[in-house]
């Protein structure tokens, strides 16, 4: 037999191992039956195949019914070969016969594939529970938020008492209708910009920066809100990401900037601007 031959006869029994033969298949597979020497050969051959074909099989999958008592006939058939080896007529055999063709230099580790695989069906009988725990107890993957999720649910949890809050109304740059509102909570360090009709902006010639004026903080150097760029028509929403911690807002300023923003802003192109009213300071 041929090296090409041995390869298409283990692919043929790895299947018949694991998901079963075609007609076409079993025909092909019976008429190589002839070259072998023994019917130990081919229950050694078989079992290895399986065993080859069983270690691409997730380990929490249950044994199909068929590959479990496939696997169960074909070790006691290879034992019983195994014994009958033993015997001083098959000794002399051995010694005499002629030498194993290639495909046989291989499989003597056949019995320990066999033990393996009985093994492999004690523990996934036996181990069901265990495999349930560790795939229960594997860390769940973070849940990705949007931005707009992301303030709805700050929404819904910072109380309107700890949350601040200011409208968008009119800056210094001319033909600029946008609206929207800014909210901050000073417990958090976090919130979230609403716009609607802020133009996109073309990220090589400026962007977006914002300002936090609070109690603290000297006017004349606002608090860095974050750099942003809009890319999209329609109702935006901007986490607030402020460099330092900001208490006591008391407005909030958009401006356009150069790329990459400034450590402090000249004030001269002022997008929009909101003031925190008295009662929610």
């Amino acid at each position: 037999m041929n090296e090409q031959t041995e390869e298409r006869l283990l692919d043929l029994l790895c299947k018949q191992a694991v998901h079963g033969l075609t007609n076409e298949e079993l025909n092909e597979f019976r008429s190589t039956e002839g070259t072998f020497e023994s019917s130990v050969d081919l229950a050694s051959l078989e079992m290895t195949a399986a065993a080859i074909a069983i270690s691409a099989v997730p380990a929490n999958d249950t044994l199909p019914d068929h590959l479990k008592a496939g696997i169960l006939a074909q070790a006691d058939e290879y034992f019983a070969a195994q014994n009958n080896a033993n015997s001083p007529a098959m000794t002399s055999v051995r010694q005499t016969g002629k030498p194993s063709m290639p495909i046989w230099g291989w499989l003597g580790w056949g019995a320990a594939a066999a033990a393996s695989l009985l093994l492999i069906v004690n523990i996934w009988n036996s181990k069901p529970a265990d495999i349930a725990v560790n795939t229960a107890t594997q860390s769940p993957i973070p849940e990705r938020l949007s931005p707009a999720q992301m303030r709805d649910r700050f929404m819904a949890a910072v109380p309107s008492s700890e949350m601040v809050k200011a409208e968008w109304g009119q800056g210094n740059v001319a033909n600029l209708a946008v609206s929207g509102d800014v909210v901050w909570s000073d417990k958090m360090q976090e919130g979230y910009l609403r716009f609607t009709n802020l133009p996109k902006n073309d990220t090589s010639q400026y962007t977006y920066q914002l300002w936090i004026f609070d109690e603290n903080q000297d006017p004349k150097t606002p608090i860095d809100g974050g750099i942003f760029d809009v890319n999209a028509d329609g109702e935006i929403i901007i986490p607030i990401t402020a460099k330092l911690h900001a208490r006591g807002a008391k407005a909030f300023a958009i401006t356009m900037e150069k790329p990459g923003g400034v450590m402090v802003s000249d004030r001269s192109k002022i997008v929009t601007l909101g003031s925190v009213k008295p009662n929610q300071a």
